[in-house]
């Protein structure tokens, strides 16, 4: 009588295996490090699962025809097991695998393209993808489990319930404008000074857009926004052709080599966000430690 729909255990295929290729219990048991009890045991165990005798005891013991179609259908089972196994070292042990990460346009309290190229010259067989999006969307697709890690811009809204912060930095935040302008050569301002002043604003979802809105709002300055952007190096644009002001990451304004007035101290908020725990994924969990031990 077999066990209909029970799993077939790969030890006893392999038990099965060497016993057809040595053609005695005494030997296959001597090789596997088994008693020759316990070998036999396990064989009639297999035969009772499949409902047939798969070999035939003699001097030789050798394969039935249900035993040699079984040992055929084993070793390309043993085989695809041996290469799952090797696939999942490979994985833990970064030799193969894929980290996906995330960031927002501004984010600059991290160095991330050389972060990356550490993590790819110690781990070359590991995949790095990178998604570059807005902080609401990379904290959806960190949920969803489509991102390990997102390097995103925080407002005044908690993180979704999941979410971790693995670390938070603080950026200051100028005003840079056009070389030509009246501002070019102040050391800084106060943002109730710059009423009437014409922005260009970087609209690119929630992070350093709502902050900046957040600390006018504060301030009791209503913008005049002349133009909106979504990507940083419209805003740039614009800004140097003394179309109007804008309000930026510092390490953004030294980068533009624009004109930059300080704000009186003004920070936004970033953050490295996760999944709740530790992360599953080998890959992520190494890149988390390598900037951890940088920061």
């Amino acid at each position: 009588m077999n066990d209909a729909g029970v799993p077939l255990d790969l030890r006893r295929l392999r038990h099965l295996v060497v016993v057809a290729d040595v053609g005695s219990f005494t030997a296959a048991a001597a090789e596997l490090g088994l008693s020759q009890p316990g070998l036999s045991s396990s064989i009639r165990r297999l035969e009772a699962e499949v409902g047939a005798v798969l070999l035939e005891r003699g001097p030789r013991v050798r394969p039935t025809p249900a035993g040699t179609e079984l040992v055929r259908a084993a070793r390309g089972l043993l085989a695809s097991a041996a290469r799952a196994r090797d696939q999942v070292s490979a994985i833990t042990e970064l030799a193969a695998g894929e980290v996906c990460i995330g960031t927002v346009q501004t984010f600059t309290s991290v160095d991330l393209a050389g972060l990356l190229a550490e993590f790819h010259t110690a781990h070359p067989g590991v995949r790095i993808t990178l998604r570059e999006d807005t902080t609401a969307s990379l904290l959806q697709a960190l949920s969803a489990g489509e991102l390990d890690l997102a390097f995103v811009a925080l407002d005044d809204s908690p993180l979704p319930t999941g979410l971790r912060a693995a670390q938070v930095f603080e950026d200051e935040l100028v005003l840079i404008t056009g070389p030509q302008t009246a501002l070019a050569g102040a050391e800084s301002v106060q943002l109730s000074e710059l009423a009437g002043a014409d922005f260009v604003d970087f609209q690119a979802g929630t992070g350093l857009q709502t902050v900046v809105e957040r600390l006018c709002a504060q301030a009791g300055l209503r913008r005049r926004i002349a133009f909106a952007a979504t990507q940083m190096s419209m805003v740039l644009a614009l800004v140097r052709h003394g179309l109007g002001v804008a309000i930026v990451p510092h390490p953004v304004a030294v980068d533009s080599g624009l004109p930059t007035v300080g704000l009186a101290g003004l920070v936004r908020r970033l953050a490295l966000v996760l999944r709740a725990g530790e992360p599953a994924n080998p890959a992520a969990a190494a890149l988390l430690d390598l900037h951890q031990s940088a920061h």
